[in-house]
């Protein structure tokens, strides 16, 4: 009696005992997935409110910033605070200033992929859309170029730029592209630090917004290369630089 009861309860437990290691492997790929969602919503919201990625895809900030450096912006900056001359921004085009894009669309599938390498920050797939300048004029700057030495002008004050310009042996300024202007409110005036090979604010007076970046259409401050490793460290604002330059309106 109790040979005949022992074959129903082990042939009952194994269909259990399986059962209980599905059940295992579901809950732990469950676990695994709640896992990924969290890390990419938490992804997400780092890039959307605090700190995004691009890399630089021309030569007009050189030396400062190289061809291919990868870099992250701080996106808190236009919203809680304020930018100051010589901090180095990256905008989205105000209008007319790159030339419509030639490269053909993408299938889907790569997009959705450079999508979600973008959310973790190992893609950029919009850094072609934007630009990266060094401010120059905050709103009701004056600003001039040039004086007899080639230098820019804010507010009257002649600014020393060698410490970021990239320029030839032998020159001291780059290649004057005269202009006067005044920064409307809202507005930013930018140049890149490789002066003479910088399409800015200076060769843009001609396009609609009169060679100004909007402040929203700026994302934020670069603050770090972060790639190559052998470039890897904080980007200088030369704040220094703009020291002596006074607040617009209390020019002498």
């Amino acid at each position: 009696m109790s040979s005949e009861q022992a074959v129903p309860v082990a042939d009952a437990a194994r269909p259990r005992g399986r059962e209980g290691r599905r059940r295992g492997w579901l809950v732990f790929l469950r676990d695994v997935l709640i896992i990924v969602v969290v890390a990419l919503l938490v992804s997400f919201l780092v890039k959307t409110f605090l700190v995004r990625s691009f890399y630089i895809p021309s030569a007009s900030m050189a030396q400062t910033l190289m061809v291919d450096d990868r870099i992250l912006v701080d996106e808190i900056t236009p919203r809680f605070g304020a930018y100051e001359r010589g901090d180095v921004v990256v905008f989205r085009d105000p209008g007319g200033w790159l030339p419509p894009s030639t490269e053909p669309a993408r299938p889907p599938v790569v997009e959705a992929i450079d999508w979600v390498l973008s959310l973790v920050g190992l893609s950029a797939p919009d850094s072609d859309d934007h630009l990266i300048k060094r401010v120059i004029g905050l709103p009701g700057d004056h600003v001039v170029c040039c004086n007899a030495l080639g230098q820019t002008t804010v507010n009257d004050v002649p600014l020393d730029e060698t410490p970021y310009l990239n320029l030839p042996p032998g020159r001291t300024a780059p290649e004057p592209v005269p202009y006067d202007v005044t920064v409307p409110d809202g507005s930013l005036w930018v140049l890149g630090d490789n002066r003479d090979s910088s399409r800015d604010s200076r060769y843009n007076q001609d396009q609609p917004g009169g060679g100004f970046v909007p402040l929203e259409n700026v994302v934020g401050r670069a603050f770090v290369v972060t790639w190559p490793l052998n470039r890897f460290g904080p980007i200088d604002f030369h704040h220094d630089v703009f020291a002596g330059v006074p607040a617009a309106g209390d020019a002498p």
